[in-house]
């Protein structure tokens, strides 16, 4: 059984003893302590919070424990019920709350959930801001409501059709030319809360023949539900067999998205915000902000269209961070993450659809053509499993050494930018692992790229 606490929020296995699984008791801590730090904090001075979670089967059982300890904190609960992600986010605006939880744990297994926390902006908490959670959850420094100050819960079930409606209201979504596509699509959401609301979407976006593969959000996860090649068999052949235009993959609280080719091929993950990014430049010239292992076809793209190019260190709210920063007008992560701030700053499945539907409606291309015209990169990712002794950081510095003489990028492990090719490695913070991302011209040459850092790796 395992429990993580992150500065984003806790997440574990349902089950075991206290402390060592998501159990009830941890659900109770942790609840407790994000409410005692919104009520300190926030600059809203209120007690509204809303919590949405996805469809996975401890769902119903978390969202009682926490509206209830919500409760007896003396918050003023926004249940939103099954919702994604992003609705979510939208959701605290909408409701001028002080925070927000959702209770997901991404793509992790069914037998996980998680607490993701949320400002009054609808973003995820800061390094600063979740390590004063965890910090105030350890020290038990929280304190319930007294019997007249206990607050209350209300329902909100509109949130997934104001959330379409938000969609459809984006300046560069065009229903009427995906209207005019007459596009037949896939969908697989992994029986989660995808299975809701991207039909949803795709009707309300002119598609009318639409294959729906694991839309019953049920929880019970058809496969593992990380949108990878390998767990994606199923919807490769439905596309083939189906005569579909495209395949759209969500994971569980559809805040990534990955799509399927005509042919029954992978789009590319890492391409999903490429496509995206390069049809918003088109539009809206500026800069752009990926995290460092992502794929370099952004940057690509970017200076083609005469924007600059940023990476930020790995996890959404830096990369978030980084696009205020710059003013970047599109930015996202290469997991399928797209992140365009004139909706929301937050990862949304829902604005990527309805953004690349709009480009390939438009380019009047197949999923294949649209793919060949951009830069052709691939990533290849593994780790390297080290005992607990070795000190991770010391082997870091040293391979940082090694490669002085190229580009180095150390705010987020070290990155290696050669001429024609890259290399990412990342330390775990749960387990002696260091992580490794290599992107080149062709498969063999990534692969090549990290055989080689590994031996020096292993060499020392």
């Amino acid at each position: 059984m395992t429990l993580i606490k992150s500065i984003s929020g806790i997440r574990g296995t349902i089950g075991a003893a206290p402390g060592d699984g998501l159990t009830p008791l941890d659900i109770v801590k942790f609840t407790s302590a994000f409410a005692a730090f919104i009520m300190e904090t926030s600059p809203l001075k209120g007690k509204r919070i809303v919590v949405g979670r996805d469809a996975r089967l401890s769902g119903d059982m978390v969202t009682r424990i926490v509206s209830g300890t919500l409760v007896a904190m003396g918050c003023e609960v926004i249940n939103i019920g099954l919702a994604s992600t992003p609705t979510t986010e939208i959701a605290v605006t909408a409701e001028h709350a002080d925070g927000g939880i959702i209770l997901t744990a991404s793509h992790n297994p069914r037998q996980w959930n998680a607490l993701k926390l949320l400002n009054h902006r609808g973003e995820f908490l800061n390094d600063s801001e979740g390590r004063k959670v965890l910090k105030m959850a350890e020290n038990g420094a929280y304190t319930f409501a007294q019997v007249g100050d206990l607050g209350c819960v209300y329902e909100n079930n509109t949130y997934n059709l104001k959330h379409i409606e938000h969609v459809l209201g984006l300046e560069l979504v065009d229903t009427e030319a995906i209207r005019r596509a007459g596009f037949k699509v896939c969908v697989d959401a992994v029986n989660s809360v995808g299975g809701v609301v991207i039909p949803q979407l795709l009707r309300a976006l002119g598609v009318e023949e639409i294959v729906e593969l694991n839309c019953e959000p049920n929880g019970r996860f058809a496969h593992n539900p990380e949108p990878i090649p390998e767990n994606l068999t199923q919807i490769q052949d439905a596309v083939r067999d189906n005569g579909c235009d495209l395949g759209i993959i969500v994971d569980p609280d559809v805040d990534r998205l990955a799509l399927v080719m005509e042919d029954g091929e992978f789009f590319g993950e890492e391409y999903t915000l490429v496509a995206v990014a390069d049809y918003i430049l088109s539009h809206t010239p500026g800069a752009t902000v990926s995290n460092l292992s992502s794929s370099r076809a952004l940057r690509d793209v970017t200076e083609a269209r005469g924007g600059k190019y940023t990476a930020a260190a790995v996890g959404e709210v830096n990369v978030t961070t980084e696009m205020k920063r710059t003013g970047a007008v599109i930015g996202g992560e290469g997991n399928g993450g797209v992140i365009y701030p004139a909706s929301h700053y937050g990862r949304d499945a829902l604005v990527g659809v309805a953004l690349f539907l709009t480009l390939l409606a438009k380019s009047g291309k197949k999923m294949t053509e649209l793919r060949a015209g951009y830069p052709a990169y691939y990533i290849h990712k593994t780790k390297i499993q080290l005992s607990p002794e070795i000190d991770v950081d010391a082997i870091l510095r040293e391979v940082k050494t090694r490669y002085a003489s190229e580009k180095i990028t150390d705010i987020d492990g070290v990155k290696i930018d050669f001429p024609e090719s890259w290399v990412h490695l990342r330390k775990s913070n749960t387990e002696p692992i260091i992580r490794i991302y290599s992107e080149a011209h062709t498969v063999e040459e990534a692969e090549k790229l990290a055989d080689a850092i590994k031996e020096v790796i292993e060499s020392l």
